[in-house]
């Protein structure tokens, strides 16, 4: 008798076939498949399949839920942006009717002061003509009596005697006008 080595050679000197492919277990090896995968698909089936699916539809909600509330802050920064640039049109537009306003106002009231100091300006302008025209005829009143006064001591240096005061007044009165 030859002696095996491994003991998975068969009597004659061949070897074994390999478990799974030996044609005398293969009717029982399709058995216990059918019943393993039977066995592996209720198990999934009833357990683990409906997990995953419960996570899936958890996921696709929880995005769904994202992506909406997404799409609501988006529309509400929208109308917040709308809201912000209308105050800020509208307070652009108030400063604009404040400035405009206040500068009227200014403007009124630098006309009414120009006004106001034109006339007191013309008032005291008038007085001074008038001082200056007082003072005029009364330095020409006073101009004729002295030309008169030095044209009579001129005469009478030279002539040595005085002369009339009428024809005195001739004179002075034609060199005057």
């Amino acid at each position: 008798m030859a002696e095996t080595k491994t003991g998975t050679e068969a009597p004659g000197g061949h070897k074994e076939p390999f478990p799974p492919f030996n044609p005398e277990t293969f009717a029982s090896q399709l058995v216990w498949l059918a019943i393993a995968f039977v066995a592996l698909y209720v198990l999934l089936s009833r357990v683990a399949l409906p997990r995953i699916a419960a996570i899936f539809a958890a996921r696709s909600g929880k995005v769904a839920s994202d992506l909406a509330a997404a799409e609501r802050l988006k529309t509400e920064s929208e109308a917040a942006l709308e809201a912000y640039e209308k105050a800020l049109a509208d307070a652009r537009g108030k400063a604009q009717g404040i400035a405009n306003t206040t500068r009227a106002e200014f403007a009124a009231a630098a006309d009414e002061k120009k006004k106001q100091l034109e006339a007191s300006l013309a008032a005291k302008l008038a007085e001074a003509e008038r001082q200056i025209e007082a003072t005029k005829k009364a330095a020409m009143a006073n101009v004729r009596d002295i030309a008169s006064d030095a044209a009579t001591e001129i005469v009478k240096r030279l002539t040595g005697t005085a002369p009339a005061k009428q024809a005195i007044d001739r004179a002075v009165d034609a060199a005057l006008h």
